[in-house]
């Protein structure tokens, strides 16, 4: 007998939201994973950009963001297109959450929450740093992915950052300066992924900053990457970033960065929860699990 998730499956269209990577091929090693699983079980799945001014979002059932890499160049236009797309179809993840996450200023947000952070501060423009002069700190833009405008400096690199500050702020961009924990080169970071409201699976990578390395240069986005099996510390932490989510939405997907913070206790980098990598080349496992949740947020 035909079970419910292949009878709405085969009724479901979904539009996977990517960049368009131009003449370029994709840097999306997901979405060929997704777009041939969620075929196999009928969906009608569409690759689309979400820049494209032809794409009727009515036309779908569900409208899922997958790799929309190129946002953060247009946070305000991205954020404009969220806002759209959600009034005409069902958006995951909402377009609410979208403003909220595009923004790292949530950092600030989740340690008032009480969730373990990365110690943060900010600088917006106009402002003037009080740059740290006894331990290494990063200096990256608020609105970034990938390491993108991000670089570690040692205190007699200050004049260096300064300049970094300086760029940024030109840019109308807001800084945010946070001390590198030393960990990363020991112990990496972690990402946790979450599905249709449930933990999926983890992986560590190494350091992405190298030390000298200048603010604009091309980076390795998960050097070394390898499965993960997270620990009890690392999940609550996990779950307790995701608690603290405004408004407590339903969140189709998740991940959640982890570091060790100089106590060894870990601590929420970031919190993606517009395009993250999922990961399924690396945990074709997790693959059923993602479509069958898919295919109910498309049934709603």
């Amino acid at each position: 007998m035909e079970s419910a998730v292949a009878r709405t499956a085969a009724r479901a269209r979904v539009a996977l939201v990517t960049y368009d990577p131009g003449e370029e091929p994709s840097a999306d090693r997901d979405l060929p994973v997704l777009g041939a699983a969620l075929e196999a079980a009928g969906v009608e799945a569409v690759v689309v950009h979400w820049d494209d001014p032809v794409v009727d979002w009515r036309a779908f059932d569900l409208a899922l963001i997958r790799s929309t890499w190129d946002y953060s160049w247009r946070v305000a236009e991205f954020v404009g297109w969220a806002e759209r797309c959600g009034r005409l179809t069902r958006l995951a993840n909402p377009a609410a959450v979208v403003r909220w996450n595009t923004d790292k200023r949530y950092v600030g947000d989740l340690a008032v929450a009480g969730v373990p952070v990365v110690p943060t501060r900010y600088v917006a423009p106009g402002e003037a740093a009080d740059l740290p002069d006894d331990h290494e700190f990063v200096v990256k833009p608020t609105s970034g992915a990938g390491a993108r405008l991000a670089a570690r400096y040692t205190p007699d690199e200050r004049e260096t950052a300064v300049r970094q500050l300086a760029r940024l702020h030109e840019a109308g961009l807001t800084a945010m300066v946070q001390p590198y924990l030393t960990s990363v080169d020991t112990s990496g970071e972690r990402a946790l992924q979450f599905f249709g409201g449930r933990f999926l699976h983890a992986s560590r990578k190494g350091a992405v900053l190298e030390p000298g390395a200048a603010y604009d240069a091309d980076r390795v986005p998960h050097p070394r990457l390898e499965p993960w099996k997270p620990s009890p510390a690392e999940l609550a932490v996990a779950e307790r970033a995701l608690a603290a989510v405004p408004d407590a939405p339903e969140l189709l997907y998740a991940r959640v960065d982890l570091v060790d913070g100089d106590d060894g206790e870990p601590r929420v980098m970031e919190l993606e929860l517009v395009e993250p990598n999922l990961f399924l080349w690396l945990h074709p496992e997790s693959v059923p699990v993602v479509v069958e949740a898919i295919v109910k947020a498309a049934a709603l």
